[in-house]
């Protein structure tokens, strides 16, 4: 199997930015998640076999996190470990040095992969294994995104992944030039603010451009309810 499909799923301000509490209210005095709910509606109509998000996204909405653990590192192998064949949709977090703290298999049903870094201890995973949590590598310093999208498709059988990131997820897909389609939800409102966070936010170099080499050539336009704005745009790399 080749890798899959990965469409970075996203909903922001006009001005780009992803802090939903921060946005000016809906015109007519709807509430603000309303509005942002139909981004939800519109990510199970995509019927993708699991969804991707960084470790401080994880952090602030479903697990804790911690300092990493200490300990030997070559006992296990570092090899993907599947916890859950037949597990019907994934919850796949990139946590370079396993800093999160799992009480559970799964998020919201969804069993949790972990992609980690090579250099993660032993206990670490240890720690998954007994908790029922699968896991892959994406190369020594958990930054191989290339490798670690391989893993989903070759092991884990993925064939479409949303991508729902905060900014720096986004942006190192970005970079690394695996983002296939765009789906993006624009709210009718403004945030503002210079340095909040946006869709994508590589934290590179000032002459850096992580787009090079990409176009976006629009697939679908959609006003939908309340003036949200729903946008499809199919990713074009330059020799493809």
């Amino acid at each position: 199997m080749t890798r899959p499909v990965i469409i970075c799923h996203m909903i922001s301000s006009v001005d780009g930015r992803i802090v939903t509490g921060r946005w000016t209210p809906p015109v007519d005095g709807t509430g603000r998640d309303a509005l942002v709910n139909q981004y939800f509606d519109i990510e199970k109509n995509y019927d993708a076999d699991g969804w991707i998000i960084g470790r401080t996204t994880a952090s602030e909405h479903f697990v804790k996190t911690a300092e990493p653990r200490k300990g030997s590192t070559g006992g296990l192998p570092r090899e993907p470990y599947v916890a859950h064949p037949s597990a019907e949709r994934l919850a796949i977090i990139m946590d370079h040095h396993g800093r999160l703290q799992y009480e559970r298999s799964d998020i919201e049903g969804d069993h949790i992969v972990a992609v980690l870094g090579e250099t993660v201890a032993d206990e670490y995973l240890q720690s998954l294994q007994d908790r029922g949590i699968s896991y892959c590598f994406a190369g020594s310093d958990g930054h191989d995104i290339r490798k670690a999208v391989d893993v989903l498709g070759r092991v884990f059988g993925c064939r479409k992944v949303l991508l729902e990131g905060g900014g720096r997820i986004n942006g190192a897909f970005l970079k690394a030039g695996i983002i296939d389609e765009i789906s993006l939800l624009i709210y009718p409102g403004i945030d503002g603010l210079s340095g909040v966070a946006s869709s994508f936010d590589w934290p590179g170099a000032r002459n850096e451009q992580p787009a090079s080499g990409q176009a976006l050539r629009l697939k679908h336009v959609e006003k939908r309810q309340d003036d949200v704005i729903w946008l499809q745009c199919r990713v074009e790399r330059s020799g493809s």
